[in-house]
Formats: structure tokens, C-alpha cells, sequence
């Protein structure tokens, strides 16, 4: 059995720098959140290991993410790259040294994705499936999954992980232009993608509510399937609705209800980011 991985969780000390967006949020997000403060949980939500991901785009994040990567339940680290900027991208590409690095990503927001089509960008893409690892992304609009979609049929071997179902619109419950963005990204065989909430969602949803994620993460499930999806807290952002235990086994249970079990089950609950990312089979809990 594939070892339990929490796909996507952050560190940060925001005595020094607030990650985006959570400046000036007075309780949840707006203290330390290191591994001390993670392991008790993941012990108590079954979880053996977890993939920490870059929350605050600089050089020094990347230092501060080695560092962090000395825990023992860290299976793989998300660093920080400029992609917006491919000269700088590859000079950081070569600079970094951390431990477990499988992915990199930058913060995007709402802003059109056109310039990571370039042809400059896109030879940092190809640099990046040379070296192993993976391109985090968090499409949150039409546009955006459009020039991720198109990223991945231009670099066939880079493998693409879109972060928390491509915002789902929970907060509002509409279902498309998200349902066609999700369609379209699974037509991409490199693309996988990570069932979690991501802060936009979190900020604006007024309560978290289990059930409302079903009919989207089932529509997850019909278009990726099991082996291209990924379990994922975003913890501590998910502190602003919900306790780690209590999202993690509301995902598990629209995933069940979506009718995935047994081996599939095993897939998104590990195997898919143990493979995605290439992780140690063994993972300390």
C-alpha cells in the first residue's frame, strides 16, 4: 500500500513576511506555522507524508524551504522559480538547493497567462521536465486554464499539477466556466490535478460545508480520474474554514461518493503524488 501523502501544505513565519493575500488577516493565517506545529495532525489524520509547497514568491523562500525540508514527514518540496522572467527562472533553477525538490510554481493571481506561452518560457518548461520536476499552477479563470492546457500540449513532457480543482466557484455554486476549464485540462495526459481548497475559495466561502464539494469533485473524478488526481490539505489556509482532520475526511468522503475505492482510492489518497512527484517509497510518518 502507497504510503498516505498530503499533496500540497505550507510553512511559513509571518513575523517576517505574510504569504499573498493573507496580510493584515488577523487570527488563523496570521501567526508562525512550522513542522512542529503539522505532525501531531497528520498523525492524527492517517497521513504519512506531505509535499510542502512555496507560499511566498522569492530566493529566499527556496532557502527557507530547505531548511523545512529537514522534517522527517517532508516527502517532497515545491520551490519558488520567476517564470514570468526565464533568464532569472534558469539562473534560480541553478541556485537551488533543496533537499527533495520534485515541483516549482510562482503565485499567478488573476493575471493572464499568455507570456508563459513564449517561446523563451516554454524552453524553461522543457528545462524543468529535463530535471524531474513538476509546474504547480492555480488557473482561477477561463483564460488561465486555456494557457495552461496549451502549456501542456506544447511541452508533452513536463508534468503539470493544478492546484486546488482549479478554484471551483463553492462560494457562489455556479458550475461553468469551471466544469469546461476542468474538461478541457484533463484532455492533457501530463496534467494532474489536486483535490483541495484553495485560499480564494476559503476567503470567500462563508462556511466550509462537506457536501457542497461533492458534485465538484466528482466531476474531478469523471474527467482526471484516479491516477491523475491528488489529495491535498492546504494547510494552514484551510484553518480559515475548517480543523485539518475535519477537511481532510470531507475530501475523502466526496471522493468515495464520487465512487472512488479500493486501489483507486489508494491512488489519490498516495500513489498519484508519489508518482506525479517521484517520492521515496518510504515515507516517515
Amino acid at each position: 500500500m502507497a504510503p498516505v501523502i498530503d499533496s500540497h501544505q505550507h510553512f511559513w513565519r509571518a513575523s517576517r513576511k505574510h504569504p499573498p493575500g493573507s496580510a493584515g488577516a488577523r487570527g488563523v493565517l496570521d501567526a508562525d506555522y512550522g513542522p512542529e506545529d503539522l505532525g501531531g495532525q497528520l498523525r492524527a489524520g492517517g497521513v504519512d507524508g506531505t509535499v510542502l509547497v512555496q507560499s511566498i514568491d522569492s530566493a529566499e523562500e527556496n532557502d527557507r524551504l530547505a531548511d523545512y525540508a529537514a522534517a522527517p514527514f517532508v516527502s517532497g518540496v515545491v520551490g519558488w522559480l520567476p517564470l514570468a522572467r526565464p533568464g532569472p527562472a534558469l539562473e534560480e533553477l541553478a541556485r537551488i538547493r533543496v533537499p527533495r525538490l520534485r515541483g516549482v510554481r510562482c503565485q499567478v493571481g488573476r493575471e493572464p497567462l499568455d507570456h508563459l506561452e513564449r517561446t523563451d518560457a516554454l524552453e524553461v518548461f522543457r528545462r524543468l521536465a529535463e530535471h524531474g520536476l513538476c509546474w504547480d499552477i492555480v488557473p482561477v479563470t477561463a483564460e488561465q486554464a486555456a494557457s495552461v492546457a496549451r502549456i501542456a500540449r506544447a511541452v508533452p513532457e513536463l508534468r503539470i499539477v493544478v492546484d486546488h480543482l482549479a478554484r471551483p466557484p463553492l462560494d457562489t455554486g455556479e458550475w461553468r466556466p469551471w466544469a469546461d476549464n476542468v474538461t478541457e485540462l484533463a484532455q492533457s495526459p501530463n496534467v494532474a490535478l489536486k483535490v483541495s481548497v484553495g485560499r480564494d475559495v476559503l476567503t470567500n466561502w462563508p462556511a466550509w460545508n462537506g457536501d457542497q464539494l461533492h458534485r465538484y469533485v466528482d466531476w474531478a473524478v469523471r474527467g482526471f480520474g484516479p491516477r491523475r488526481l491528488m489529495l491535498a490539505s492546504n494547510w494552514p489556509v484551510v484553518l480559515l474554514r475548517a480543523s485539518y482532520t475535519g477537511a481532510w475526511g470531507d475530501q475523502v468522503a466526496a471522493l468515495q461518493a464520487a465512487g472512488v475505492d479500493g486501489e483507486d482510492l489508494e491512488a489519490v489518497l498516495g500513489g498519484t503524488a508519489s508518482h506525479w512527484y517521484g517520492l521515496p517509497e518510504n515515507t516517515a510518518p
